[in-house]
């Protein structure tokens, strides 16, 4: 056997283990934390180490009381989660009425201090967190919204903003200029050009960033904890979570029920988003 012929074969062997790998490293905890959710507490203190339950023994009471509200003796998991979407939502839907006409005018338009300001964004998106959640929350409360969702709705975009301009302005460079000078001498608007041409072309990108966006305020806690703490009918469900973990007589199925609702969403959003960038990207082929 040829040494080339042999490099071909055990690449082929090591690229196979290290997907397994990695598909394992991935799949395996999210797999267990399920498993765990579904398993009555007796039976995890019997088997705690079972990985393969019995389907027999599966149960949904966990979930049951995690989600009933607390009048109920559950954990009001329900609330918190429709507290997180509706400013997660809210927020993304900012996030991109905001970012994609900043991130058209840093990478199309030239005006004085174009590269400042874009670098401007990108800087603020290494900021550390806590370095701008306490001013914002000061600010927040001298006007009165520092205890309210719709004040954290408008507080994230201080997050996520700058992470979306960037992110779509690499995209929109690479669209050619000529397409903006074609529109303009037939009569469109700026604006038209914005929302009839430049966002169907860029709407793979704009649903990876918004599904960015809305993770980011998903599961976000430390600008939760500032706004929301005093309030616990306005708790998001980060919030809820992070009371399940501290909690000393919380099983450990109660907490996996919780981290499996705060992270089902987010794989569902994805999924919906995969097909969306797949159809948008087929669509601009067809276009091209």
């Amino acid at each position: 056997m040829s040494s080339v012929r042999f490099q071909e074969r055990a690449l082929r062997v090591a690229r196979w283990l290290v997907i397994v790998f990695l598909v394992l490293a991935a799949v395996f905890p999210f797999y267990y934390m399920l498993v765990l959710s579904f398993v009555q507490i007796e039976e995890l203190q019997r088997n705690p180490l079972r990985i393969f339950p019995d389907l027999a023994q599966l149960t949904t009471e966990t979930y049951q009381q995690v989600l009933a509200p607390e009048s109920e003796d559950g954990y009001g998991f329900g609330l918190f989660m429709r507290n997180s979407a509706v400013v997660a939502i809210g927020a993304t839907v900012l996030t991109m009425v905001f970012a994609i006409p900043a991130s058209y005018a840093v990478s199309r338009l030239d005006f004085f201090g174009r590269r400042q300001v874009s670098a401007l964004f990108l800087a603020v998106y290494f900021f550390p967190t806590i370095i701008i959640a306490v001013p914002i929350f000061v600010g927040f409360q001298l006007i009165g919204l520092g205890s309210s969702l719709f004040g954290l709705m408008i507080a994230y975009i201080a997050l996520t903003v700058p992470v979306s301009v960037h992110m779509l302005r690499a995209y929109l460079s690479g669209i050619p200029k000529s397409i903006d000078e074609a529109a303009l001498m037939d009569g469109v608007s700026r604006w038209q050009l914005i929302t009839r041409i430049i966002v169907p072309l860029a709407m793979p990108t704009i649903m990876s960033t918004a599904l960015y966006s809305f993770m980011i305020a998903w599961n976000e806690f430390l600008f939760a904890l500032l706004f929301l703490s005093a309030h616990q009918d306005l708790w998001t469900v980060s919030l809820g979570l992070t009371r399940l973990a501290d909690g000393q007589e919380v099983s450990r199925t109660v907490l996996m029920a919780g981290s499996v609702l705060l992270t089902v969403p987010i794989v569902i959003l994805y999924g919906i988003a995969e097909r969306a960038l797949t159809e948008g990207l087929t669509a601009g082929a067809d276009k091209g």
